[in-house]
Parts: C-alpha cells; structure tokens; sequence
C-alpha cells in the first residue's frame, strides 16, 4: 500500500469514529480512502469546506468522546493552528497528520520536512505541547497511527504524524491488524448527555488569570510526565563510532543507507533516529555525547531539529549540519561524501 492509504486504513482499525478534512497534496490519498471506508464502516466522514472547519469538527466530535482524527499538508496545517490550541486547552484527544510538503508559502508538493519547528513547539498560541511521531516506513506510518490514538486518549492531547510526501505517496509491503486500545480510558468527562450525571462543560475561556495558570500548571505537569514516559527513538552501532548521524523520517532512511556504506569502508559511523520529535529523545543524545565524537544532523530543512540535538549535547561534542530544502531529497552519495570529508581528520 502507498503511506496514506495504510495510515488511513490503519486509523479505522484502531476505532476511528469520525475524519473530517480537506483535500491537499500530497495527502490526497487520505481522504479520498476515508470517504470510500468510513461509510463502508458505518463511521462520520465529513469533506469540509476548509482546514478551519475540518479542525473544529475536530473539537467537536472529540468533545463527545470518540476517536477522531485529520490530516492536512503543511499550509494546511498552518490554518488549523488556532484550533489545535483549542483542542490542547480543553484536553481533548485527537490525531493530526501532516504529510509535509516544500515551503514556506504555498511552496511545492515536493517533499519537506520544514514543519518540525510548528510541530514540536506547538505551532499555535500559548504554554502548549503535542505529541510528535514521526515515521520512516510504511510499516511503522501504520504501526504508529494506531499508537497515535492510544497516546491521545491516555493523555487527553493532541498527537501529531509527521511525515511527507515521499511516505505518503511511496508503495511498501505492509502488514495491517485490527489492534484494540492497550488501556481502554475511559472518558467521564465527554458529552455525552446530562441524564443521571452533572452536565460536563468544555472551554477554553478562562477569564481569572489565576485560573488560567492552574491549567497551565496542570498542562505542564502532564507534559513533564509524557517526557519521562513516551521518549522512543532507534539507534545503530553507536556505540563505536566516531560519527554519529542524527535524522528522523525518509531522511533517516537515506542516512540509514549511506551508513551502512561508510561501515563497508572502515569508518566509524553510526545513527540515532528520533521516532518521537516531541517528546525528543535528548537523553539518548546526551548519553551518546559522553565520549568524544561528530555529530552530523541531516534534515531535509535548513536546519530545524539541529536545535533539539544541540541542546541535547550540550556544547560536549561538535554538532554539524547537513541538509537540502524546497523539497530536494538529500542523495545517500552526498551524505556518504560528507561522511568521507569527516572521517579524513578523525583517523588522521
């Protein structure tokens, strides 16, 4: 199957109740697969009129307590921001996909990965955080949209995919299963009707700053403990190598790949994949920092989760970039060369 469409059949085996959205490129597949399955399913599917719509369809129907979900594609994202600080500030679950393409501005439908910045810090207004996956094959695009909603219900929070137009549109053998939630939550506080129970109220307006600050408060102490908690990422051969490559996504893939080269040829080299961009795996990068070592970055932005490595190192180790923007995919020879150029001084 290509990306979007094992995504999107994934989602409804994890009890995907409703998906609004509206239809961008490259993440076309989505919707287009929702419409057909959902009400082969007897689910909500909704094409709305616009990204502002699909994100507070999104608000309502997770107010009601069931598994909702939307996708998008960067300036699509973009437009979704306001309710997604909503969703966060009334501690609603939900899943967001952003299948990446080239920007800023309208840009291309080439393949990015220029939105790390307004994924991981939030990307609206106010002391906020969503959770951040961020896949590298069909596979795990599959395995991780059902791990999306579970992360959502246990944490009341917005989980955000993060992949792009190479994952969504590139075809991988992929193995789907219906998988029920790990820990079913329940969900008291959902509109469910007020017979037999106080009414629940959800809102984001809190006029009282001292109220607003005990949300903020509580906010934080649930963001600290998914630190503690949800961190995941991949390394390999790290632990002998002079050069350690830090990428996430299909540019891991090609790290991956132009690794296993530089190893053929008797250089050191290892990598450290982030599979949660928020919470960022900044203990696995501090550990990795404890001996003397080059850290090379690859993204396919200039330079965007260099930032969560460097502060992950900690000015212990030298930190250096590599990366192509607009849409350009880095080539494994490019990365390969780079990894060449390093390890001259490094054996020298």
């Amino acid at each position: 199957m290509c990306g979007n469409e094992a995504l999107a059949e994934s989602a409804i085996l994890a009890g995907l109740d409703a998906y609004f959205g509206y239809p961008i490129t490259p993440q076309n597949e989505i919707p287009a697969y929702m419409s057909r399955r959902m009400p082969e399913e007897g689910r909500v599917f909704v094409q709305s009129e616009s990204e502002l719509a699909a994100i507070n369809m999104v608000f309502g129907a997770a107010a009601c307590g069931k598994r909702v979900m939307t996708s998008s594609s960067s300036p699509g994202i973009s437009l979704m921001q306001e309710g997604i600080s909503y969703i966060c500030a009334a501690e609603l679950p939900c899943v967001v996909v952003n299948i990446m393409r080239g920007g800023p501005g309208l840009g291309n439908i080439a393949p990015s990965q220029a939105d790390y910045f307004q994924a991981t810090r939030g990307g609206g207004h106010g002391d906020y955080r969503t959770i951040v996956l961020a896949p590298s094959s069909i596979q795990e695009i599959a395995d991780l949209t059902q791990t999306a909603f579970d992360l959502a219900d246990t944490y009341r929070i917005v989980v955000m995919i993060l992949g792009d137009g190479i994952l969504g549109q590139m075809m991988e053998p992929v193995e789907l299963q219906a998988t029920p939630p790990k820990n079913p939550v329940a969900k008291p506080w959902a509109l469910t009707g007020a017979n037999g129970r106080t009414q629940n109220i959800i809102k984001t307006l809190l006029l009282a700053p001292s109220v607003l600050e005990e949300l903020n408060r509580k906010l934080l102490a649930k963001y600290q403990e998914i630190e503690k908690q949800e961190s995941r990422c991949e390394q390999y051969q790290v632990d002998d190598a002079d050069i350690v490559l830090v990428a996430y996504g299909v540019a891991a893939r090609v790290v991956r790949a132009a690794v296993n080269k530089a190893r053929q040829q008797g250089i050191k080299v290892g990598w450290i994949r982030p599979i949660t961009l928020w919470p960022f795996p900044k203990e696995i990068l501090s550990n990795a920092a404890d001996d003397p070592r080059i850290f090379l970055v690859v993204e396919m932005s200039h330079g965007q989760m260099l930032e969560d490595v460097q502060l992950s190192v900690g000015g212990r180790c030298p930190v250096l970039f590599y990366g192509r923007a607009g849409g350009v995919v880095p080539k494994v020879e490019e990365i390969l060369d780079y990894i060449e150029k390093l390890a001259l001084p490094v054996k020298g």
